[in-house]
């Protein structure tokens, strides 16, 4: 792999990495926060151990941003997402 592949490898990577943690605020109702905060740690959580897999195994930055982009569909959003109303965004 040349150092320009490796880079864009480990870019891809990191774009894995932030999609998978970058998960919409939740409605205000308690519902939506406890399932907020259970997707929030389902998915750093899954992040956590195919990074550390990955380390102590393959090393490939491509294969493990393809297991986190799996790992992140399986876990969809659904809960309600938080909605800013017009006098909340001026603040």
């Amino acid at each position: 792999m040349n150092e320009r592949t490796l880079k864009a490898s480990y870019a891809d990577l990191l774009a894995a990495i932030v999609n998978a943690l970058d998960v919409p605020l939740p409605s205000l109702a308690e519902a939506d926060e406890r399932t907020y905060y259970q997707l929030l740690e389902r998915r750093a959580s899954d992040v956590r151990v195919v990074v550390a897999v990955n380390l102590s195994h393959s090393r490939d930055p491509w294969l493990a941003a393809s297991e986190i982009r799996r790992r992140t569909a399986e876990g969809p959003v659904t809960y309600t997402p938080f909605e800013f109303t017009t006098s909340e965004a001026a603040r």
